[in-house]
């Protein structure tokens, strides 16, 4: 039997455009400005307890990860990092929230396709100005029926967004390359999920794929969501 779909959820970052791998490059910048202190695989273990420990307090994005790095920084030197290092440090964040935006392949053709028969809601998390510079320099605010950034992606936060752009949960689906944001909380919200994995990950954006869930799949590529579509809703 057909399903059906009112409205599609597309996560942002790493599925529209490009972001972990400007994230991984900052973080080899700073293993380099730490490498006296410790290696990389304990910065990277100590800056990620970081990231998880700041999150209630920062939120997710870009000043939050500056700041967890400056924290962490303190940390490997028992406290004597130097000020010429948090400098630089503070530079890599600013570096990060004026880095042009970079589309990954077939994004607006795959839009253009799937607004004509669906009611297309941008839905991402992080840091508000930074997630409006994204969308703004994207070019792509135009084939959205709604943008919504949230602090976090939980089941009643999709529940109400597919509640206020289209019919509910359960005739929705949300698309994106995190398991653990753009996959299971919808799938417990009674929605469709499609996850489209991206070769770059955050490390708190993994889950392990559900399993027997007849409303989720994988597809490698975001052009292959149109397809996808027609099939599901025979359409």
């Amino acid at each position: 039997m057909s399903a059906i779909i009112t409205a599609i959820g597309l996560d942002a970052d790493d599925t529209l455009w490009q972001n972990e791998q400007f994230f991984a490059m900052t973080q080899d910048n700073f293993a380099d400005l730490l490498r006296d202190h410790t290696d990389k695989g304990n910065l990277m273990e100590r800056l990620l307890a970081a990231e998880r420990r700041n999150l209630p307090h920062y939120g997710f994005g870009i000043k939050g990860f500056t700041l967890s790095m400056v924290e962490t920084a303190i940390e490997v030197t028992d406290g004597n990092v130097p000020s010429d290092v948090i400098a630089q440090i503070l530079d890599m964040g600013r570096d990060m929230l004026s880095h042009p935006i970079e589309l990954l392949p077939q994004v607006e053709e795959t839009l253009v396709s799937l607004s004509a028969d669906f009611k297309l809601v941008l839905i991402t998390k992080g840091d508000l100005l930074d997630q409006e510079r994204k969308l703004a320099q994207s070019g792509l605010r135009d084939h959205f029926d709604g943008i919504e950034i949230v602090s976090d992606k939980t089941p009643p936060v999709y529940a109400d967004i597919f509640e206020r752009h289209g019919t509910g949960a359960d005739q929705a689906l949300m698309a994106g390359n995190s398991m653990a944001s753009d996959v299971l909380p919808v799938l417990d919200a009674g929605g469709w999920a499609v996850h489209i994995p991206h070769a770059l990950t955050w490390a708190y954006e993994l889950a392990t794929a559900p399993e027997n869930r007849d409303r989720f799949t994988t597809l490698d590529k975001l052009g292959a969501l149109p397809t996808y579509m027609e099939k599901l809703t025979g359409g």
